[in-house]
């Protein structure tokens, strides 16, 4: 292709993609605006399944990959999504990494934070906090109920033994996609990730015992 023809494509996708916004508010175009104007310049999301045609959706649906759940609306293949109900930042998705390298994660989150990072530590307790609300839930249910089986011991000891120790976690400061928040933590070595679903990534380091923070704490991405 020609780059006039080139430069024209692009700009209609791109015209196409924000004058839809107009018409689907819940876009996450922090998240969403390079891979949608990627799918449209190569046209593979022209077609409108509202309108009964839905020619191009499984090469539109292949061409956003990971961010289809998230992305969707925004080229008008699904319904608009109603985050006013259930807030981005209150939803996250979160995956163990495979080989992590504790020593190098150690070694970046030390003394400074490194450019747009924010690094934050606090008590391992408190990730275990709510596994000891449930186990205790669970024991008053089971003394007014004694047919209801506990777990053994394993919460109460790990919790006991960890008061002490501190999570380290990893913010960036801007919006990224999912995909890129488990590149971005597996090449710090880090052992889990979250990423909630207003785009805001966590590395989470090897002393967590769980998830890291429920908390996004993104500095350009809060929302």
């Amino acid at each position: 292709m020609k780059p006039i023809q080139t430069q024209i494509s692009l700009f209609a996708a791109l015209l196409f993609f924000f004058s839809g916004l107009s018409l689907s508010t819940a876009c996450n175009k922090a998240l969403c605006a390079s891979d949608v104007s990627k799918c449209l310049i190569q046209e593979l999301c022209q077609c409108r399944p509202s309108d009964g045609n839905c020619s191009c959706c499984k090469e539109c649906m292949l061409c956003l990959g990971n961010l289809w759940e998230e992305c969707c609306d925004c080229v008008g293949m699904c319904n608009p999504k109603n985050y006013s109900d259930t807030p981005a930042t209150s939803k996250s998705t979160v995956e163990e990494l495979y080989r992590p390298i504790p020593s190098l994660f150690r070694a970046l989150t030390e003394g400074e934070a490194p450019i747009n990072m924010m690094v934050v530590s606090f008590p391992v307790a408190e990730e275990l906090s709510y596994h000891e609300n449930l186990v205790s839930f669970l024991e008053t249910m089971q003394d007014q109920h004694q047919n209801i089986s506990l777990p053994g011991n394993s919460i109460h000891a790990s919790y006991d033994n960890t008061q002490e120790n501190m999570c380290t976690v990893v913010y960036f400061d801007d919006c990224v996609s999912i995909r890129q928040c488990k590149q971005y933590c597996e090449s710090m070595g880090g052992s889990k990730y979250r990423w909630f679903h207003n785009a805001c990534c966590e590395c989470i380091g090897p002393e967590c015992v769980d998830y890291g923070s429920k908390a996004v704490k993104c500095m350009n991405c809060l929302f």
